[in-house]
This record gives structure tokens, sequence and C-alpha cells, in this order.
């Protein structure tokens, strides 16, 4: 399959990206990485008469670290953010999603922003996003608006973006100091889909024998429309590390999730599955002597 024609645009400037799909519209696509929208396109699931092409545009090839926050920008390489060692050092969740991102050449193009944009539930970076609490940077023709990533996503696929607006850049949340994380999931190879998957972050307070835990949050793949945030706290708080009990978790995490059924898995299996990987996920990281984020 070959995609539908379309004309392809190739800005120099962010000013000049927006301007063409300020003009083009509905009819216009953003092109990054490309390693969701070609098979699309190629399907013929989308036929946009315009491709914009942000691959050269200036400065959006950069992270930054801040005090509060990891800035990717709309061209950086999942590659490029998963070898990135100032940002794992204070948000080593992203590192650890990524590896489970798709296989290596996928994650050598495509892109971190333009999975996030892209919005698939299956997708690792969409969950990162609403469990760091990362923030949208949007820009379009009536200026730059900034999006809570709880309220980005709409639906399967589907964001708050106008047609024309593009992401210029996501800002992962840092964690709160001493939070331990881990990112899991289940796939029938590795590199496919994940049957069912989750980010998790949780607190732990003290050492040894005297640990407990204080609060976990998790976001999951493959198991809801959109990427959802559970707070596990009210199941796990006050929890002996030594010798924890997780069955509550079990239960508040298929109490919270509805996924669909597919040739894949049914919608119980992957119920049950995504609360058995939250009971390991939990087990992992609150036996490990040191975790998780600075």
């Amino acid at each position: 399959m070959k995609p539908a024609p379309f004309v392809h645009h190739s800005p120099r400037t962010l000013d000049e990206a927006v301007s063409v799909l300020g003009e083009v519209g509905h009819d216009g696509k953003v092109l990054a990485g490309g390693q969701s929208l070609i098979p699309v396109l190629n399907m013929r699931l989308a036929q946009p008469a315009h491709l914009v092409d942000i691959n050269r545009v200036a400065g959006l090839d950069t992270v930054t670290v801040s005090g509060t926050s990891v800035r990717v920008g709309a061209t950086v390489r999942h590659a490029q953010l998963e070898k990135d060692d100032e940002a794992y050092a204070v948000l080593p969740l992203l590192r650890q999603a990524l590896r489970n991102v798709a296989h290596p050449a996928i994650r050598n193009r495509g892109t971190t922003v333009g999975s996030i944009a892209h919005a698939d539930a299956a997708g690792e970076m969409p969950s990162v996003a609403v469990l760091t609490e990362a923030v949208i940077e949007a820009v379009g023709p009536r200026g730059r608006r900034e999006i809570p990533s709880a309220e980005f996503f709409e639906g399967p696929l589907q964001t708050v973006l106008e047609a024309d607006e593009l992401v210029e850049a996501v800002r992962f949340g840092r964690l709160a100091p001493g939070t331990r994380t881990t990112f899991v999931e289940s796939a029938r190879r590795h590199g496919d889909y994940a049957l069912a998957g989750l980010g998790l972050a949780v607190d732990v307070e003290g050492e040894g024998a005297d640990a407990v835990v204080r609060g976990a949050r998790a976001s999951y793949v493959s198991v809801t429309d959109i990427p959802v945030v559970v707070d596990l706290t009210e199941a796990v708080a006050g929890q002996p590390v030594p010798s924890p009990d997780w069955s509550a978790v079990e239960d508040l995490v298929q109490a919270a999730i509805a996924p669909e059924a597919d040739i894949h898995a049914s919608s119980d299996y992957r119920r049950a599955l995504a609360a058995e990987l939250t009971r390991r996920a939990l087990t992992s990281l609150t036996t490990e002597s040191t975790g998780g984020a600075a």
C-alpha cells in the first residue's frame, strides 16, 4: 500500500510551519518521526492533502532539564531521550518506559512528542505524560498555549489540539525526591504492542525492616481508551515493605479499568493481567534498597 497523493511542505522555522498549518487546516498533518503516521497513510486510514514536515525546523531537537521538569522538543527521537543521562538522573521513568517502545529501529526515528500527540492508549509515552503531570506546549496561528496532560487526551487517537496547531514540546514533571519508579508491560513479543502495561511511582518512607509505603500512583497501557492515572494510595498506604499484602491493590486496579476485548486477549484477561503486573511492579520497587527518581 502507498499513501494517497499529498503536498509535502518543509518549513525551516516554527512560524513558517504554523503559517502552513493555518492555511491548510484539516487537510494537513504534521510529520516528525512518522513511525505512527506513515503506516496510517499507507493503509489509507487517513488521506491528508498536505504533510507539514517539521524535521528541518531549528530548535525542536533539544532536551532541557530544569528544577521542575524535563522539556522534550518535538523532533527529539526516542533513542536520543533514552540515552540522555541528565534526563535519566532526574526522571528515570523516561528511560524505563522508552526501553519498551517498539524496536531500536523505530526508536531511532520515532519522536517522543509525536507519540504523545498521536494519542494511542497502547503507547507508552502518553501514560508517562499523565503520570508525571506533563504539560503540552502547543502553538498555532492564535499563539501559544499550555495544556495539562490530564486535559489533553479526548479519546483513542484524539486530543484537544486544533487542526492548525502543533506540539512544540512536552514538559514532563519531575517527581518528588525519593520516589521510586518503574515501567513494566506484557507483550507477545518484546517490541509488540503490550497486552497490558503500566508506569508506577511509589513513595517509600524509611529503610530496612522499618520501611513503609506512603503512596503510589500508576498509569496504564492498552487497558483504557485514554491514558489515566489510578491512585493506589488507599490500598498501599502503611503497608510494611518487608511483608506487604497487595490483595487490595489488585481489586482496586480491576475496578478502575475497563479494557476492550480483541483478537489478542479478552477484557477479563487484560484486566487480570494489569492487576498482576501492578502487584509485581510494587513488589519489585518495595524490595529494592534504592531506586526511582531524585
